[in-house]
């Protein structure tokens, strides 16, 4: 039996992922494949590095550092982007919180991340290269439109994998796997209202029709996703986990203290868990 996890999206809501994933550690859970969407794999990574607490530390220690998000980043020529790419994919796994490659590259199975192709406005799905210790695929799946730079992988330009395929559990059965953890970085009850800033995007992306056109269909695809995702873990196919409380948290928020709390409701529902998370990857 072939056994996956599925990581959403959200910016600084997937410090939640990380509460979860920490506590998967904690109890020496690790399954045969990962997959995720923008900070849900970037986050990811350290799950299959088996480094618990990593994500933690780095948000304590540098979510209120200039160099790692701000409007400063997104004006300097050589960034573009709102968060520090040298920064946060160099610097800190590189030297200030190290990322552990050895272990990561003894992983056994599978990491993906996916990507919205803007030429074709389909999601496409990248192994995360692990001798790239820039991460490049990382840093194109966090890409989110006005606050990123396109991305060229494999010669294709890409952007945030959530405008296409937000939580990519459809990707993981594709893979073979018969069982699913899914993190979700919102409550169950949350519904996706159409993107406000459609009229934006028509017009700064509008070389991309297609990819506007995804854009423009985004809430409707991510609503009937949870939907299909709740009949599943009816099913009893995919195990869920999603955070209790989000309202008043930003995708870039900088209050250490409720980063701390989401972290905590992640671990303090997947220890809770634990023994539950073990018999479904069995298939008990």
């Amino acid at each position: 039996m072939k056994t996956g996890i599925v990581l959403e999206g959200g910016a600084i809501r997937t410090i939640f992922s990380s509460g979860v994933c920490d506590a998967l550690l904690t109890g020496d859970i690790m399954t045969d494949y990962v997959i995720g969407v923008s900070a849900g794999i970037a986050y990811g990574v350290s799950y299959v590095s088996r480094q618990i607490r990593r994500n933690l530390d780095i948000m304590v220690n540098y979510v209120n550092d200039k160099r790692y998000m701000g409007m400063g980043n997104l004006l300097r020529r050589n960034n573009r982007a709102y968060f520090g790419l040298d920064f946060v994919f160099g610097e800190i796994p590189n030297k200030l919180i190290p990322f552990d490659y050895d272990t990561f590259y003894a992983y056994p199975g599978e990491v993906e991340a996916a990507v919205t192709n803007l030429d074709t406005g389909e999601a496409e799905y990248f192994p995360v290269d692990r001798s790239d210790k820039k991460f490049t695929i990382l840093q194109a799946t966090c890409a989110l439109p006005f606050l990123f730079p396109i991305f060229h992988i494999d010669g294709k330009p890409c952007m945030d994998g959530g405008a296409a395929d937000a939580i990519p559990f459809d990707r993981a059965f594709s893979k073979g796997c018969d069982r699913l953890i899914v993190v979700l970085t919102r409550e169950r009850d949350f519904r996706r209202q159409p993107e406000k800033l459609q009229p934006l995007i028509d017009r700064a992306y509008r070389k991309y029709p297609r990819f506007c056109d995804t854009m423009r269909r985004r809430a409707d695809t991510y609503n009937a996703a949870r939907e299909k995702l709740f009949q599943l873990e009816k099913e009893g196919r995919v195990l869920l986990f999603a955070p209790h409380n989000t309202q008043g948290f930003s995708r870039t928020e900088r209050d250490v203290a409720k980063i701390q709390a989401l972290w905590q409701d992640g671990y303090d529902e997947g220890m809770e868990r634990l023994d539950e998370v073990r018999s479904f990857l069995a298939g008990q």
